[in-house]
């Protein structure tokens, strides 16, 4: 599968609200009990940015995600910890320019993804344990990360909702 358009149709992909495209593939039967009520044991999905739909906005789970990179790319990744540090990663196949295959982004890390100019695409999975929920998640906007993390506003305004970002 060559076109964005055509891994959105033979993935059954739709529309995120972080950004992109995402499908669930898989969710655990078993259940676990945490502290913010019963979740499956693990979930998966597919995620797709496209050039259309380049951005993965800025967004928080209480669980760790575990991200595999599948084509097209590369996808970077900004993570902010919870301490305010900021770490950036790209997913991709060029590990000689150290990209990666394979990225953990810890639980309470606020992460945004996105496609460098001239990428038509990046298609990556991802596993989440406990399961997804989206009670387990916040969403990020120009307000909060003022006030959070304003040492970083150069580069979160364009990953965010509200008035600094898209």
């Amino acid at each position: 599968m060559s076109t964005a358009e055509e891994l959105v149709a033979a993935l059954g992909l739709v529309a995120h609200v972080e950004g992109g495209y995402f499908g669930e593939r898989w969710r655990a039967a078993a259940t676990v009990a945490t502290a913010d009520g019963v979740r499956s044991l693990a979930s998966t999905i597919y995620y797709l940015l496209t050039e259309r739909a380049p951005i993965g906005r800025f967004h928080r789970n209480r669980c760790d995600i575990t991200h595999f990179f599948h084509s097209g790319g590369p996808i970077v990744y900004a993570m902010i910890s919870p301490a305010g540090e900021w770490r950036e990663v790209v997913l991709g196949r060029d590990l000689r320019a150290g990209q990666a295959l394979v990225l953990t982004c810890p639980g309470g890390w606020w992460k945004s993804s996105h496609l460098p100019a001239g990428s038509p695409h990046g298609l990556i999975s991802e596993i989440v344990a406990p399961g997804f929920d989206y009670a387990d998640q916040r969403m990020a906007d120009a307000e909060l990360f003022a006030r959070l993390f304003p040492q970083h506003q150069a580069r979160w305004a364009a990953y965010v909702g509200g008035s600094h970002g898209p």
